[in-house]
């Protein structure tokens, strides 16, 4: 793994981003973190995804996690902070890396929700993309989970676990438990926004995720009618790491029916 740093420009002011290469290949493969993620959070997963693949993969942290520039002093995110990481921080990103289209998208809860909206914005650019657990809205099931993930930072030793993946933890838990928990968010819903992904698209969810039902794999494929899903049993919000081989061999086959001179 290949690490580094890359100073983009985000909303008049200077981000430093953390990053990473894995892998080699003419395809590229953008990796997008959950909530609480980072590049460290990740582990193997992406070294070993693009070795199966025979792609070159990008793994970053967003500004506020991970050891890239965290939340400024008092900055709260707003609603539409996923919208700004899709539509303005990952193109500064693949610009300021040289990163040139097709490239495929891989993203894992909020993620997943970035991956979609920049593949909606762009859909010629992308030429594949998966997203594991995405949310397109928000559910009851998510609020009370988050809920408890605010209490155990309270009350537990999460805040010291994390800062082993992330140079500020308060920025990168409060940044994105703040606003999940914000009155201003229950309304949050891109399944209107998503409709014009042209790529493939491979949609993944286990059935015992604490935070999202079907329901949010299920309402993309009715926006996105060539979405594919995969649906797995004994598994919970992170697929990566419940059942890492046989999300491998999924996107293995995924990618190999999918190549992107064939793509829609």
């Amino acid at each position: 793994m290949s690490q580094g740093f890359v100073d983009i420009d985000w909303a008049g002011r200077p981000v430093r981003v953390e990053h990473a290469w894995v892998g080699e290949g003419a395809t590229t493969l953008v990796f997008l973190h959950e909530g609480l993620g980072s590049v460290s959070m990740w582990r193997d997963f992406p070294a070993r995804l693009c070795a199966a693949l025979g792609c070159r993969g990008l793994v970053y942290s967003r500004p506020g996690y991970g050891r890239s520039t965290p939340r400024a002093a008092g900055e709260r995110w707003d609603p539409d902070f996923m919208h700004r990481q899709a539509h303005e921080v990952l193109p500064a990103l693949l610009q300021a890396l040289g990163v040139q289209a097709p490239y495929a998208l891989f993203g894992h809860s909020d993620g997943g929700s970035i991956a979609l909206l920049h593949a909606a914005r762009w859909p010629a650019r992308v030429s594949r993309c998966v997203v594991l657990a995405p949310h397109i809205l928000v559910e009851d099931l998510s609020i009370a989970s988050i809920e408890k993930a605010r209490a155990a930072y309270e009350t537990t030793d999460l805040r010291q676990r994390l800062a082993r993946h992330h140079d500020d933890p308060d920025s990168a838990f409060r940044g994105w438990n703040d606003i999940w928990l914000d009155a201003r968010f229950r309304g949050w819903n891109i399944a209107a926004e998503i409709g014009t992904i042209a790529c493939p698209l491979l949609a993944v969810q286990g059935l015992d995720d604490e935070y999202g039902t079907l329901a949010q794999i299920r309402g993309i494929r009715e926006r996105v009618p060539q979405t594919q899903l995969l649906e797995l049993p004994a598994c919970g919000h992170s697929p990566h790491r419940d059942q890492p081989e046989r999300l491998i061999a999924a996107v293995g086959a995924f990618f190999q029916h999918h190549h992107p001179e064939t793509t829609p």
